[in-house]
């Protein structure tokens, strides 16, 4: 599992004084980044071969609270990648310095050619990234009847 390590900041808090819906969506993209990039995926790469990643949806389930004054730890798994590596689910959880999980999230996706505007399989020279990230004990290969099963994808998915 990989993990980042967090401090929340004033900034990073809502009216309720705990940790902001939009500041976990951002420390998960972070997380993940920071994987990507520490992997060799960065954004020189992405910009050489003209495509990025888009994401079909994230759903996020709040355990509990998670408060300014102590660090978090945000973890990231694959969850399922497509045989060529167009689609993928990723997956975060959210710890306290305790330990205690505070969120779990998924979110799906896939990569997007830059100039075409279409989805695209992922480069075969680029798959050893995904191919070694850690992995969710339920990881699956996904199709794209799994991506369409899911009823949340309202784009048309390429044949």
């Amino acid at each position: 599992m990989y993990f980042k390590e967090f401090e929340i900041r004033w900034s990073d808090l809502d009216a309720n004084r705990h940790l902001a819906n939009s500041a976990y969506i951002n420390f998960m993209s972070h997380t993940r980044m920071a994987f990507l990039i520490e992997n060799g995926l960065t954004q020189k790469v992405m910009a050489t071969y003209d495509f990025g990643p888009v994401i079909f949806h994230e759903h996020i389930w709040y355990f509990k609270e998670a408060f300014q004054g102590k660090p978090i730890r945000v973890s990231f798994e694959l969850g399922g990648l497509s045989e060529d590596g167009m689609f993928f689910r990723f997956e975060h959880n959210f710890y306290d310095h305790k330990g205690t999980n505070l969120a779990h999230c998924e979110m799906q996706g896939a990569w997007m050619n830059l100039k075409t505007r279409k989805l695209q399989p992922f480069p075969d020279d680029l798959q050893h990234v995904l191919q070694n990230a850690p992995k969710t004990p339920n990881f699956k290969i996904l199709t794209k009847e799994d991506m369409r099963a899911s009823g949340r994808i309202p784009i048309d998915i390429p044949n």
